[in-house]
Formats: structure tokens, C-alpha cells, sequence
């Protein structure tokens, strides 16, 4: 039981990857968060599917969430709209391998959250993976250090998707806490079910506004299904494993999506440089080795 919450996280990771490559092969500045909004409706039904089967074992059942749950969610929510659309933007706007590594930076960011507000610290073993793994971020651009050891992080000035996946990752870092919180006063499952959905419904008038860009049919539903699908099966694996791990190290692990991330951009859309990626891939997997034999 120790090691589930890392194969939840490594699943996650995959879930995620694979939806946002799907994602990203039919966006456009139309209908982007339209997309993004039915991805988000499809997801939905997997996870109460896993809620359902989940309140019918045995000592199992639906939680009574606390204030706590509440007011974790209230505040966690605004911050995943404005999340959600910047992440959206980011994809459409920039490569998957300069867009999704920045995402890495999270699990930094969760250092000062986790401890601030789900009382979690991480230990030193753990903060040295969760390092390596930012660390990695800047080898995944090795590229451009050609240029000069400062050009991977000036070359965030010329690439707009760069920019706004290190906010998503700092919203991220804030809202995983929160998460956090809101599960240990209610349940993992009851959480990503009441979450995502409060996230669907309240994104609704934002993806609606812009129908008349791009028109909700059957083809826009079509190309949203199986990121849907997929995204789906990143929110059950991910609500059950922030249910059983220290959240930086369980956003740690699921941050390896990057290096699938990669992959994808290099299979998917002939994105250059996969040499390069090589050697931030091997820091990574050092740090994700450190994270999990970290306790």
C-alpha cells in the first residue's frame, strides 16, 4: 500500500500527457476553450463512476465533509478557472516540450504551500528530488545553453506558452494544497467529483461566451472525446493518490507527464532538440528515484 500512491502518480502522469497531446492537435484561437470545457464535461462520468463503485465497499460510503472542505474548495476554485484557461492557451500557443516541462516547477512552489497550508514538510531527501526534477527543466532546453547558460530561461521572453505555464504551475501549487485539505476532510474520490464539477459549471459561462468563435457540434465533440477520456482517468488517479501521498511529492511524480510530454511533441508534431531532452530526462528520473525512496 506504501508504493500505490506511486503507480496512481505514474498513471496520472501518462492520463495527463496523453490528454493534453490529444488536446493539443485540434486547437485553435476558435475554439479553444470550448474544448477545453468539453474535455472537462466528458471527464465527469468516469469519476463518478469510480465514486460509485468506490461507496459500495465494504465500510465504504459518502463522507460528511467538514467547513474545512468548503472553504478549501471556494478557494481553490477561482484560481483553477484562470488555471485552466491559461493552461489551455498555453498548449494552443507554444510547443508541448517548451509549454508542459515548465510545469515542473510546481513541486517548488509546493515547498513554501504544502507547509503553510496543509501543515506537510518534506524531507531533505525529498527536497533534493523535487530540485533535481526543476533542474531538469533547464537541461530539457539544453538547445539553447549553446547560446549562453542564461539563453534557456531568456527564450521564456520569446515564447508566450512558456510564460504562462510557470503561472499555471505556481496556481497549481496553490491549488494541490488546497486540495489537499479538502480531501483529508472529506474523501479522495468525493472530492474530485464535487471539484471538478463545481470547475465545470462555473468555466461554463466563460466557454459559452466564445460559441460564436467556434460552434459547439458534433465534430468539436468528437475531437474532445478521448482528451476527455483521458483527463478523466487523470482526475481518479490523481484525487486517490493526493489521498495517500505528501502532496509535493505526489506533484512531483506526476510532473514526469513533461517527459511523456516530450515524447509526444517529438512523435505528434516533429518537435526538434530530442537529444537535448535526453539529458533533463536522466536528472528527472534521478530526482523522481530520491522522491520515492524518500518516505
Amino acid at each position: 500500500m506504501d508504493s500505490l500512491w506511486v503507480y496512481l502518480a505514474l498513471t496520472c502522469a501518462f492520463a495527463n500527457a496523453t490528454s493534453d497531446a490529444l488536446l493539443k492537435r485540434s486547437l485553435t484561437q476558435e475554439n479553444e476553450l470550448l474544448l477545453a470545457w468539453l474535455k472537462l464535461g466528458i471527464a465527469l462520468p468516469p469519476l463518478y463512476l469510480a465514486l460509485g463503485v468506490s461507496a459500495q465497499l465494504p465500510g465504504a460510503g459518502l463522507p460528511t465533509p467538514s467547513g474545512t472542505f468548503y472553504w478549501a474548495v471556494a478557494l481553490a476554485l477561482p484560481l483553477e478557472v484562470l488555471a485552466l484557461v491559461l493552461y489551455t492557451k498555453a498548449l494552443r500557443l507554444s510547443p508541448l516540450s517548451l509549454t508542459v516541462p515548465f510545469l515542473s516547477l510546481t513541486p517548488l512552489f509546493l515547498i513554501l504551500f504544502a507547509y503553510a497550508i496543509a501543515g506537510q514538510r518534506v524531507s531533505l531527501r525529498g527536497a533534493a528530488g523535487i530540485a533535481l526534477i526543476a533542474a531538469g527543466s533547464y537541461l530539457l532546453n539544453l538547445g539553447a545553453a549553446r547560446r549562453g547558460v542564461w539563453a534557456p530561461l531568456l527564450a521564456i521572453a520569446h515564447e508566450p506558452g512558456s510564460r504562462l505555464m510557470i503561472g499555471v504551475a505556481a496556481i497549481y501549487a496553490l491549488t494541490s494544497s488546497l486540495g489537499k485539505v479538502a480531501i483529508t476532510a472529506s474523501s479522495p474520490l468525493f472530492f474530485g467529483a464535487t471539484y471538478f464539477t463545481a470547475l465545470f459549471l462555473a468555466f461554463t459561462p466563460i466557454a459559452l461566451r466564445d460559441e460564436g468563435r467556434g460552434r459547439v457540434d458534433r465534430r468539436l465533440v468528437g475531437q474532445a472525446l478521448a482528451p476527455g477520456l483521458f483527463y478523466g482517468a487523470m482526475m481518479v488517479t490523481h484525487t486517490l493518490s493526493m489521498g495517500l501521498a505528501n502532496v509535493a511529492y505526489m506533484i512531483a511524480v506526476k510532473r514526469t507527464s513533461l517527459l511523456m510530454a516530450v515524447g509526444y511533441g517529438y512523435l505528434l508534431f516533429h518537435e526538434g532538440h530530442l537529444r537535448d531532452r535526453l539529458a533533463g530526462a536522466t536528472m528527472m528520473f534521478a530526482g523522481l528515484l530520491l522522491i520515492v525512496t524518500a518516505g
